[in-house]
């Protein structure tokens, strides 16, 4: 498994090298910090504004960069058989992407500082525009580092459930993890006038369909190893999976890849899920 880990000086960063190495036996390895200058990260504006010892502040930017790699370096298992240490200037979730592009990388991880989804929207977040442009497998480590034992598989229809089946047959965990099949099934208003008969026999189906799907979704894990158990419920997806995975150590869902104005339009539960729980969240592609 090749492995790109985004690193800055926060604890969520240290938290997210360490969080690697509890989920995973990677064999690649790579350590990304993105040095970010702000608006002097081009030597014509530092020279515009007149910004006395430019060059030694940008020096101690990346001196300082190197250092951090350093320290994330000593938290990797010395038997991992390569390492890489990238300390580039620019936007870190860039850096953090164009690395990952640059080794095909199985798997990107970022620690997440907690933000609120407004904060996010208007202050930005490494984590939150990895997990928006990255085109791989992320990982999304909040808090600090814990041992995994019990993950909620969220699945929203058959593409998804077969994509994270896929991801954890080829990808196994360092240690057993026990999962819980969870899918959630959206109202769709029944005391609605409008509705009849046939709104009603829908929403049967979709109920019969969730049982359905979590349960072969439970099998075929079985049949590769996983302990499992299944849950349908019915409300709101991300907010029901918040408060389902209050009492577990992962979760795991699928992400659709949508971009630009139908991911505006349609949204994504694989982000709300982000906002919604305080354990890590593994989102496959």
């Amino acid at each position: 498994m090749r492995v790109v880990i985004g690193v800055d000086w926060s604890d969520q960063a240290f938290a997210a090298v360490t969080q690697t190495f509890q989920l995973y036996r990677p064999t690649d390895v790579t350590l990304v910090h993105g040095v970010n200058l702000g608006m002097f990260e081009q030597p014509i504006v530092a020279e515009a504004a007149n910004l006395q010892g430019y060059d030694d502040f940008r020096h101690a930017m990346v001196n300082a960069g190197h250092q951090l790699l350093e320290r994330a370096t000593a938290l990797v298992p010395p038997d991992v058989p390569t390492v890489r240490k990238v300390n580039e200037i620019g936007s870190p979730a860039q850096v953090i992407l164009d690395s990952a592009q640059a080794v095909s990388a199985d798997l990107v991880v970022v620690g997440a500082r907690g933000r609120s989804r407004l904060a996010e929207t208007v202050l930005g977040s490494v984590s939150h525009r990895v997990l928006s442009h990255n085109s791989r497998s992320t990982l999304i480590v909040k808090g600090q580092a814990r041992p995994i034992r019990h993950a909620l598989v969220a699945v929203e229809g058959r593409d998804d459930a077969d994509r994270i089946v896929e991801w954890l047959t080829h990808y196994r965990f360092a240690t057993p993890v026990e999962l819980r099949v969870f899918n959630v099934v959206i109202p769709i208003g029944l005391d609605s006038p409008y509705d009849g008969m046939e709104a009603r026999t829908w929403w049967e189906g979709a109920e019969a369909y969730a049982e359905q799907l979590v349960k072969k979704t439970a099998a075929t894990l079985s049949d590769a190893g996983y302990t499992t158990d299944t849950k349908v419920a019915i409300g709101s997806p991300a907010v029901l999976i918040g408060e389902e995975a209050k009492t577990l150590d992962l979760v795991i869902a699928s992400s659709h890849g949508r971009r630009g104005v139908a991911r505006f339009l349609l949204g994504s539960v694989s982000h709300a899920i982000v906002h919604h729980v305080s354990c890590p969240v593994l989102v496959i592609r």
